[in-house]
């Protein structure tokens, strides 16, 4: 079984309060942020959204998937079937209720890695009373799947999706919004990314970004687009 760590987490001793826990709250990507999944329920579930509501019979892994959201996954690849922005809009709703009852349906598949240090990481944060959160390009049924298969669910306090937003940018700023109801206006972000797509939208916003080269995105590329604080995994963040 490839999900959090089942026995009680020891914290790292951190002698001296490190600059990256400076923060109020701290909004997690899922996709090789988190966590990574070892199965097809979600892939799956796009791809029979695509034939059996657009009759579309091209392939997700024909567009960009990391960093992208669901709608706008769903757009790009109907898009190569000819399918018109109107006709699009016109059955999204359908395309994404199906989704969500494909991963409902074959929730029991999914397998989800966690990714190195992430539970230490959020144990660190929660013990210090900070608002935990994620923002992804997963729609909130299937994020929350995903989370609840990691075992990792139970940290966040709120999670921002696409169900109600198709970019990605627009998904950080209501998690942004719902930090600040909750802390209040002048609460600090800081959001934790794999993909470049999360840097962007960080820094969009005008939020720090710790950036984490546990996806398929490398080190080097993620570092020359500057963020923060930039690592290979959460390892780094208590060897630093």
């Amino acid at each position: 079984m490839s999900t959090s760590e089942s026995n009680p987490v020891t914290l790292p001793d951190l002698h001296s309060e490190p600059k990256w826990l400076a923060f109020d709250a701290y909004v997690f990507d899922i996709d090789g942020t988190l966590l990574n999944s070892r199965d097809l329920v979600h892939y799956r579930a796009f791809q029979g959204a695509l034939k059996d509501v657009f009759q579309c019979e091209r392939d997700i892994t024909e567009v960009p998937v990391h960093g992208n959201t669901d709608i706008g996954i769903l757009r790009a690849t109907t898009q190569l079937s000819g399918v018109s922005e109107g006709r699009f809009n016109e059955l999204l709703p359908e395309a994404l209720r199906q989704m969500r009852k494909s991963v409902h349906e074959t929730r029991d598949g999914f397998r989800a890695e966690v990714c190195p240090s992430i539970v230490a990481v959020l144990e660190t944060l929660k013990a210090r009373g900070k608002v935990l959160g994620v923002a992804t390009g997963n729609l909130e049924a299937i994020g929350w799947r995903k989370l609840e298969a990691a075992q990792l669910k139970q940290y966040f306090n709120f999670g921002s999706f696409s169900d109600r937003h198709e970019h990605r940018s627009e998904i950080f700023l209501a998690a942004i919004e719902e930090s600040r109801r909750r802390l209040g206006p002048h609460a600090s972000v800081c959001f934790v990314g794999d993909t470049p797509n999360d840097i962007r939208a960080a820094k969009a916003n005008q939020c720090p970004v710790i950036a984490v080269a546990t996806g398929i995105y490398p080190f080097s590329e993620l570092e020359s687009l500057g963020p923060d604080f930039c690592l290979r995994c959460c390892d780094d963040l208590f060897t630093a």
